[in-house]
Formats: C-alpha cells, structure tokens, sequence
C-alpha cells in the first residue's frame, strides 16, 4: 500500500490544534464479547472491536489501569474509534496466518477498506534499535475512494481521569495523573478535550498509520512502519514454527497457542488468566471478576499444553515462575492461590462505581477477593506441575526439593479441612471432592518425584497419607443411590471439576464407577456441549453461563474412557463456541453467545489438552517423544 503524506505535513498539521465537535466522530454500538480480537506485545494486550474500534487496553502492563475501556462503559470507558464513511459496511476479522497480526475489514457497495493492528513484537523493536513500546494501527483502502473519521480518546486510571491533549511535533500528547501517552500519524491530527481527531480521504492502494505509546514514543517514518509491521509478522511466524503439533484441528490449536503467548509475560514467565477484568459470568448480575493475576491452579496445564505443543522454553519460564513462588513462601508467607504478573501479591477487590459495566452488568471490579481464601487444591496442581517439568526438563535444586517437602507436609497436616474449592465459592468453606483428590494428586506426585530422583523424603508416610485421601474419596465421596462420585462429602450433586479425576489419574478412564459418573456428569451437567460447573446454589446472584473449559475437559474424558466418537463429536461442539478468530471466553449463555473474562487461557489450554489426546486416540502415529 502507498502512503499518503510526510512527515512535513504531519507537523505542520498539529500546531493550532483547534477543536473538533465529539458529535461529528461516530456512534458507539453495543458491541458483543465475541466481536472483538486480541493483539499484544507479552506486556499488555488490547481487544479490538469488528468494527475496528480499540476498546479496551491497559497500560503500561495487563495489570496496570485501563486507558481505554469503552467495552465496559459507552460513555466514559474511552476508545480509539475508526469510521470509514461507507453504506452499510460488512465488517469481518481475521488473523494474518500463524502471527498475532489482526485484520479488520469493512465491505459496502461502495468500496473496501481495512485496518491491520499489533503491537510490535520485542524482537522487531530491538532489531529496530526502537525500544519504545506502541500499538500500531495501518488503515488500507483496497477498493473505491473512501473517507475516514478517526478519534483517539483515551481516558486515563479507569477512565477516572480525563487527560489533557496537547499538539507537539508530529502528533498529540496526552497527560493526565501519573501517566503520558503520545500519539503519532500520518496524517494531520487535531486536538479536542481529550482527545485527538483526523479526517482524510483515501483512494484504492492508499494507507496511513496511527502509533499510540508511552512518553517514550518518537515519531517514525513510513519505512520504519512498514519495516515493524513485516518484522513483527516473522516474529510471529518464527515462534508459530515451533510447534511441533500435526495432528487434527491444528489450525486452531495453533490459534490456541498464539492466545496464550498473548497471556504470556514475557519478562516473568506468567500467564494472566484473561486480558480483562469485570466482564460478567451473567449479564446484569454481580458475577464480575478480575481475571488479570495468574492463578497456580493453572501451572500443570500450562506446562503441559506448552510441552505437548513443542514451546518448551514458555513451559520452562512458567515453571520457574511457580518455583519461585514456593521458594518465597513459608509458614508466615504461605502459597497463595493467584498471584500478580509480576509474582507479588495479587490486588485486594475494589468496586469501580462510576463504570456502568459490560451491558450494565454492576459491579465493575478489579482486583480479586479470592485472593485470601484457602484453596487446598492449588498444590495438586502445582505439584503434578514440578513433576512434570523435573520428568521433562530441568531437575529440581536441592533447596527447591526442601521447600517442596514443607508444602507436602502442609498437605498432609490439612487435606481433611474444608476449603473454597476450586470455583472459588464465596459461602462457607466445605469438603469438596475436587480438593481432595488434588492432595491426593500433591502427594502422588512429590513420592513420584522422589523416587525418579532418588531425592531424600519420607516416601513410606506419604504414602500412608496418599493411601488415607484414596480411601476417604471412596468411602465418602458416593452418591447413596446410584454411587458415582459426588460434589462434596455426604452430598448428592454432580461437579464439572469431578472430570479431573480422569485426567489427574486418580481413577482410571474405564473404571466402572468413573464411567457411571462420567455419564451422570452428561445427563445432569450437558447441553449439547455447553458443560456447566454445577447446579448448586453458590451464594452469588444471578446463574451463571456454562463453562467453556469444562467442555473441553468432558471430551477429553470421553476420548480417555474409549468413547472417541462421542469425544470428537464434543470438540466440534465445543469449537463452536469460540469466536469468528477462534478465541474462547470464560462461558456462553445458554443460547451459545460467549459471556466472561476474554480471551480465557484455562479454556485454551484445556482446547489443547482435548485435541492432542483425541487425536491421538484416533491416529497413534501422533503419539509425541514424551509420554505425559
């Protein structure tokens, strides 16, 4: 595409900067969950609207406060708006192939245009010399002649500030609280109460660029935005190569892949569980959550999705990332269940009462309440983590194994207690089978590790304890009818966690009573592949949407137990549900449309666990080197 303007207009273009009516830009649409993509630079990450409005994005990292949040408040949140003046346009998204590299196309009668959007990768700013972080955002008309309105209105701590907007050379700057912002074009920009405007024409083959960063920010030239945006796209397509996944669905996995990367801080290691805060679990219900922490219950899917896919170092980073968190914990500064990015404690809950929230869905939260509460089953999945990562990577330290020995001697002093469980109930704590079968899995695994590296422990009492959870999950643990297993001790419910059982190997795949429960789990907890967590009241307003990683973990139980026809057939459902780019939200209603946090890394890593082991159980030629 041929640019349109110089550098010499575009500083000319700022210095009166005289005022625009708001009136004039555009009307803001209610946009969906689903409608909307995701780019980011491992620092911080922005979703894009189909319609190509950048609507949400916190910054300087994913847990800093939002500059834009117009997704979670029309009026207030801010946004960086983009409006070809066309009849009726089609708009529709797509993903360069194999990058995270978006696409937004317009399509009318009267012409087509698009708008491709990223952020730099860090190896094509540093290649560059160009260390500042940005989002880059080109605009490409490919048929017919087509005028533009462009808005940048950023609002400042979660739109709780209103930053001024000043003309400097080449651009905008935008101050306010703590912060400064700049933005730059290729065409002239125009200054109202903060924000900033442009207005131009352009004909087939024609395109311009905006680039929003930090104080940081200089103002580049065509060829230095064309070099970033090509050497982005091979960043992506050098990391997307070394997958070494060849199996069914490969596409989307991949797509799975490049979801997490953007979840990935690529200076710590962690995965944030979702890009956003406070999109609701029920809409107009107080089911909003902040989702921007990463949560240990995650680490053994995210080690194991990213070693079945070939990504060893991303499954390296983040297991010395959890390591950490063991080392630093102790009797006084125990394991907590989520952590900030940055591995330090992860924010108290706040409500953000002057945002009206995702289709009025009040209130808006950041931070997570459930930060204090006792989740016993996160040493499960931190231990079969450590275990894998030993079995597959680097060996344990010695001063590692000692702090791993303190958290199975926790275990085991409080494996009967009750607790919040996984689904992080705000009611009093109970004895959730889930939980129990987590310290089952904590112990199974430290003897197992033990053993494999001849590493000192007290194998025989472990075992004896390992033994007493089994025992207990047997005796108490069964429905008093039908047997199955059941929710909570002396209980009756069913439990969408009850499916890791299978897939932690507590129980096997094709034991009689797993697969009546497996069923009960189908004729209580389905709907034609919408899986919901549980029927029980939970003591939160509202009901909630199934949940889209439960789908996942169903089919691949199915594919365990030998039932691959019915697995297969649940995966197709189960894909449905992603958006028009392939990208999950926590949960659907219960008509299919995507509700909660977005783009969820739990139901990615579960897509991928799915997929690997069903399509190895329909071709086992893709069995991989390593055998979880």
């Amino acid at each position: 595409m041929k640019p349109i303007t110089s550098r010499a207009l575009r500083s000319s273009s700022t210095a009166a900067c005289p005022s625009i009516r708001s009136s004039a830009i555009m009307v803001k649409p209610n946009r969906a969950i689903s409608q909307h993509g995701i780019v980011g630079d491992m620092e911080t990450a922005a979703l894009v609207a189909q319609d190509g409005t950048l609507d949400y994005l916190c910054w300087p990292v994913l847990d800093s406060p939002t500059i834009f949040a117009e997704l979670l408040d029309e009026e207030k949140g801010g946004a960086f708006t983009i409006a070809p003046q066309l009849d009726a346009p089609r708009s529709l998204q797509l993903y360069v192939p194999e990058t995270n590299v978006l696409i937004t196309r317009w399509m009318a009668d009267d012409g087509s245009a698009e708008v491709m959007d990223l952020m730099p990768h860090p190896d094509a700013r540093v290649h560059h010399g160009n260390t500042a972080r940005c989002i880059l955002r080109q605009i490409s008309v490919t048929r017919g002649t087509i005028a533009f309105k462009v808005r940048c209105a950023p609002r400042f701590d979660y739109a709780r500030v209103i930053p001024d907007a000043a003309a400097i050379d080449g651009g905008v700057e935008f101050t306010g609280k703590d912060l400064t912002m700049r933005l730059f074009a290729s065409v002239p920009l125009t200054c109202a109460a903060g924000a900033s405007d442009a207005a131009f024409v352009l004909s087939a083959g024609e395109s311009v660029w905006f680039m929003l960063g930090g104080d940081d920010l200089v103002i580049s030239e065509d060829a230095m935005v064309s070099a970033e945006v090509a050497e982005t796209t091979a960043a992506w397509r050098r990391w997307s190569g070394k997958a070494t996944y060849r199996g069914r669905w490969r596409e989307q996995v991949l797509r799975s892949a490049l979801a997490l990367k953007l979840l990935t801080s690529r200076q710590h290691g962690s995965i944030a569980a979702a890009a956003t805060f406070s999109l609701p679990e029920a809409i107009g219900a107080g089911r909003n959550w902040d989702y921007r922490a990463t949560w240990i219950r995650d680490a053994s899917f995210t080690v194991y999705a990213f070693m079945r896919l070939g990504f060893l170092e991303e499954a390296k980073h983040f297991g010395r990332w959890a390591g950490q968190r063991v080392m630093a914990s102790d009797a006084n500064h125990p394991l907590r269940i989520m952590y900030a990015i940055d591995g330090s404690d992860a924010s108290d809950e706040e409500e953000l009462t002057h945002l009206s929230g995702y289709a009025d869905s009040r209130p808006v939260r950041i931070g997570n309440g459930a930060n204090v509460q006792t989740q016993l089953d996160i040493f499960g999945e931190l231990m079969d983590s450590v275990y894998l990562s030993n079995k597959y990577g680097e060996a344990i330290s010695h001063n590692g194994w000692q702090h791993v020995r303190n958290l199975v001697e926790y275990v085991i002093e409080h494996w009967q207690k009750p607790d919040a469980g996984i689904w992080e109930m705000r009611s009093e704590p109970r004895h959730f089978l889930h939980s129990r079968v987590m310290c089952w899995v904590a112990l199974d695994r430290a003897i197992r590790l033990a053993k494999k590296r001849s590493l000192p422990a007290p194998i025989v009492r472990w075992a004896e304890c390992r033994d007493a959870i089994n025992a207990d999950v047997w005796e108490n643990f069964r429905h008093p009818e039908h047997g199955y297993f059941v929710q909570e001790r002396g209980g009756t419910e069913l439990d969408a966690a009850l499916l890791m059982m299978a897939l932690m190997r507590f129980v096997s795949s094709t034991d009689p009573v797993w697969l009546k429960t497996l069923d009960a789990i189908r004729d209580q907890l389905c709907d034609d592949g919408l899986v919901y967590r549980y029927r029980t009241k939970d003591g939160l307003e509202g009901e909630e949407g199934a949940f889209t990683t439960c789908t996942f973990w169903y089919a691949e139980c199915l594919a365990r137990a030998g039932r691959v026809d019915e697995a297969q057939l649940t995966l197709a459902k189960g894909m449905r549900y992603a958006n028009a780019l392939g990208l999950f939200a926590e949960e659907q209603d219960v008509r299919g449309r995507q509700l909660g946090n977005f783009p969820q890394a739990l139901t990615h890593l579960a897509f991928i666990s799915a997929a690997f082991f069903t399509d190895r159980r329909l071709d086992p030629s893709h069995r991989p080197n390593w055998q979880p």
